[in-house]
């Protein structure tokens, strides 16, 4: 018999939906081309600090920055407040991040959010993170390939989730994602 996984589990105060676990995902920059900088309704979600990082490098990539991002970064600055109020990288036409070259991000770090995608982070009171992967249909050949590969998603976004919660946040991930794992396959 095999048991359900839960929806999701905490690590720390980060609480993962699972799908996170079981999803299998790897990016494959050949067959998409990045399609998730360029299409959407809002730019990718920006911190403060971030914004203030973007900001400091900005005369080293403004060359390299297309007219039309010149434009909209003259009109509005890198980033704006999106219909629901969070803060995100300013976009082209509805779409096209405004720091997307035409060789990938110009920017020398990219914001956690686009460096965790498809894995969006929600913050809630007290501390507590959430996170969730977002399923888009532009990014079927990264599922296809991690399916290949069997790389779950959150060891192909190993890199990033360091980036934003630590090497020992990370092992503990790993520790809750077997362990579920292994309860829910035995008999």
């Amino acid at each position: 018999m095999v048991n359900e996984l839960p929806p999701m589990l905490q690590v720390g105060d980060v609480i993962v939906h699972t799908d996170i676990i079981t999803e299998r995902f790897a990016c494959d920059i050949a067959a998409c081309s990045g399609r998730c900088c360029e299409e959407g309704d809002a730019g990718a979600p920006v911190t403060m600090d971030e914004i203030a990082r973007i900001e400091e490098v900005l005369d080293g990539i403004w060359p390299r920055m297309s007219a039309s991002a010149q434009s909209v970064i003259d009109r509005q600055g890198v980033a704006y407040a999106d219909p629901e109020g969070e803060l995100v990288t300013s976009i082209i036409g509805g779409g096209n991040c405004v720091f997307r070259g035409p060789q990938g991000c110009l920017l020398p770090e990219k914001p956690i959010s686009c460096h965790l995608y498809p894995i969006r982070e929600k913050r809630f009171g007290g501390g507590l993170v959430g996170l969730q992967y977002h399923r888009w249909n532009i990014c079927g050949a990264a599922r296809a390939k991690g399916a290949a590969e069997g790389t779950p998603l959150y060891r192909f976004l190993r890199e990033p989730l360091v980036r934003r919660f630590g090497e020992d946040w990370y092992r503990e991930l790993c520790l809750a994602a077997d362990m579920m794992l292994k309860e829910t396959t035995q008999q």
